[in-house]
């Protein structure tokens, strides 16, 4: 299933670019996570992705790598106690408003992990915490072995788009690990930083991925006309929440707490609950119901929901940081919360920025997720042109990639954009806001602290991607 929605084009567009507004009303408040917190500590986001296969079922083969500090993981292969069928749940049979159609108490475990990990980065112990990643502790096999975190973190095949977008098998993994080992992007940050890192990339890369590869192989196994609840599409979307919410008692450890937290920071929850975890728990009932009526078209629709609204919730999460970096002394720490977060959704959303350069204006012209930098080439000047009912529109359009280029004249919009610009060089740029937030967020560049950044007009081309509007995101205050 391609989970990447191409709906709302053209004059959406305009409307998002609005956005920067966002910035306006800020107000100071601290940060989810500080180094000294415990595992209730707030944890972020998912979200969802591209193809899916056959052939997983999810608890197949998870291997994690090990150092000489931490014994290596057992592999991690499917048992009759974690898939379902003949084993005796030990827990009710409900999260968070989701009552599950099989047994998959092993899955909910594994957020105590998250809780753990938390506990043991807080306080600087860093190898503890790389144990229970590694090695597991909270959720047992009836092999003896243990579910892990890097288990899935670091295996191959798995059904989310983030090794395709990195280049790399394992790329969750090793985004973990460096916070957790103090290299790559993390290398020379202070306990603070690395903390952050361990914390939200774990609840929420990991468990965004997690769920991500549930919900496809869901799709997948319902599309092949496997709907059993013990073994089928069923068991694959009840694995998909226990990674999303978890335990009611650990749901302060994954996902979900960041979701309800960032509503309350936009303003964009209904009573107590974020819209947005509302409307991924209405999407996650009706598409097991889908699920176990083969109505592929609402069990589809339902995974595509569920995407949407994590898109959301993270931008809320590192519109919010992003804006915090200008911090005299915890700079440093909202970046590697906005990097973090960033981390969960930028494998869906970096090729919505695609990107052409006006050599007129010197400015920029988004074009979506584009094939290539002809798409360039094609805005022209429209005058007054028929649109819908009784609509006229004036102004320059692009015919391929359906999007508006804003602040620009007739002269400027015919003349100044070009797959190739005169000089030679190109001016085409793929993932191009992807890039720029890349930048704000990397936490070796101490030049990048102490300013407040408004990132909206770089997240803008991904809403209209996903069909999210300003309501969608509310105002930060």
């Amino acid at each position: 299933m391609n989970m990447k929605m191409k709906t709302v084009q053209g004059m959406t567009l305009i409307l998002l670019m609005l956005m920067a507004a966002f910035a306006g009303c800020i107000g100071d408040e601290t940060s989810d996570d500080s180094s000294s917190s415990t595992a209730t500590s707030d944890s972020s986001s998912s979200t969802t992705t591209s193809t899916s296969d056959t052939s997983d079922s999810s608890d197949s083969s998870d291997t994690s790598s090990s150092d000489g500090s931490d014994s290596s993981d057992s592999s991690d292969s499917s048992d009759s106690s974690s898939s379902g069928g003949a084993a005796v749940s030990t827990m009710d049979a409900e999260d968070g408003g989701y009552t599950y159609a099989s047994n998959v108490d092993n899955h909910r475990s594994l957020m105590a992990d998250m809780c753990d990990i938390k506990t043991h980065a807080a306080a600087g112990e860093w190898t503890a915490a790389k144990g229970i990643y590694q090695n597991g502790k909270n959720a047992p096999k009836s092999d003896g072995s243990y579910r892990t975190l890097a288990g899935f973190a670091a295996a191959t095949g798995k059904n989310h788009n983030y090794d395709t977008y990195y280049g790399m098998n394992g790329s969750v993994d090793a985004h973990i690990m460096a916070a957790l080992d103090g290299t790559g992007d993390f290398e020379n940050t202070s306990d603070t930083v690395r903390y952050q890192g361990v914390a939200k990339l774990t609840a929420n890369m990991a468990m965004v991925a997690y769920t991500i590869h549930e919900l496809n192989s869901a799709i997948a196994k319902a599309d092949a006309g496997n709907v059993d609840n013990d073994t089928g599409a069923p068991h694959n979307w009840d694995e998909g929440w226990a990674f999303f919410h978890g335990p009611d008692e650990n749901v302060g450890c994954g996902p979900v707490s960041t979701l309800n937290k960032r509503a309350n920071d936009f303003g964009t929850k209904t009573g107590d609950v974020a819209n947005t975890t509302g409307d991924i728990l209405l999407a996650m009932n009706g598409g097991l119901a889908a699920l176990q009526a083969e109505d592929s078209a609402n069990y589809t629709a339902a995974a595509n929901e569920v995407v949407r609204n994590v898109i959301i919730a993270y931008s809320q999460a590192i519109l919010k940081y992003t804006y915090k970096m200008d911090s005299t002394s915890d700079a440093a720490k909202y970046q590697a919360e906005g990097y973090a977060f960033w981390k969960t959704i930028e494998a869906y959303v970096a090729d919505a920025t695609d990107a052409c350069y006006n050599n007129k204006t010197h400015t920029m012209a988004y074009v979506g997720n584009a094939a290539d930098g002809t798409v360039c080439d094609n805005f022209s000047w429209y005058d007054n042109v028929a649109m819908g009912p009784g609509g006229t529109f004036t102004g320059c359009y692009n015919v391929v990639s359906h999007t508006v280029a804003t602040g620009v004249n007739e002269t400027q919009c015919n003349e100044g954009f070009g797959a190739v610009g005169s000089t030679g060089m190109p001016m085409y740029y793929d993932n191009y806001g992807a890039t720029q937030m890349n930048a704000v967020l990397d936490l070796t560049d101490s030049t990048q602290l102490g300013t407040s950044y408004d990132v909206s007009a770089w997240l803008a081309p991904a809403w209209s991607h996903y069909g999210i509007t300003s309501d969608d995101i509310g105002s930060y205050s």
